[in-house]
């Protein structure tokens, strides 16, 4: 099973894709690790392609982050379809605990003060530039796509992604 978690920054998606990944035995990957270096630098194209190309080759997987190599590769797509305020309160609440240090999730030397501006940016463009997107290639399979928009439609679709022991 092949699981893309996707959404704007402060969605949820690490944690979303830690519980799923959980539940189900699969193994969670972040794309952060894939779109940025030490310091806050994006990776070259090519590092980020075959580094993508290595992760969907792989037969079982959770993916969280925003790709669209990983969206059509995956078996389910769960678009995080959260609020611009809700995006920047969970931002700052976990941008908070790692201002001068590295979420365990990114590169090294990628403290979160140093990416505050663009991250203000990003989350605000997200509904115009990417969300429109993923609306789209959700819309071409349905069946294998779900928007989840709070907490309660979450906690029914991890329910109803895990087997039943």
């Amino acid at each position: 099973m092949k699981i893309h978690i996707t959404g704007n920054a402060g969605a949820g998606k690490t944690m979303t894709a830690r519980k799923i990944g959980n539940e189900l035995g699969l193994q969670v990957f972040g794309l952060d690790k894939i779109v940025w270096q030490a310091g806050w630098v994006k990776s070259p194209p090519d590092v980020r392609a075959a580094a993508l190309q290595a992760l969907i080759s792989m037969d079982d997987w959770v993916i969280e982050g925003v790709s669209d190599t990983v969206r059509n590769a995956a078996d389910i797509i769960i678009f995080l379809d959260v609020s611009r305020a809700t995006s920047y309160w969970r931002c700052t609440k976990r941008n908070w605990k790692y201002l001068f240090r590295n979420r365990p999730e990114l590169p090294e030397n990628c403290p979160e003060i140093l990416i505050i501006p663009r991250l203000l940016k990003l989350i605000w463009r997200f509904k115009a530039n990417v969300r429109p997107k993923i609306l789209a290639d959700i819309a071409k399979r349905p069946e294998r796509s779900f928007v989840i928009k709070d907490e309660h439609a979450l906690d029914r679709l991890c329910h109803d992604l895990t087997p039943a022991y």
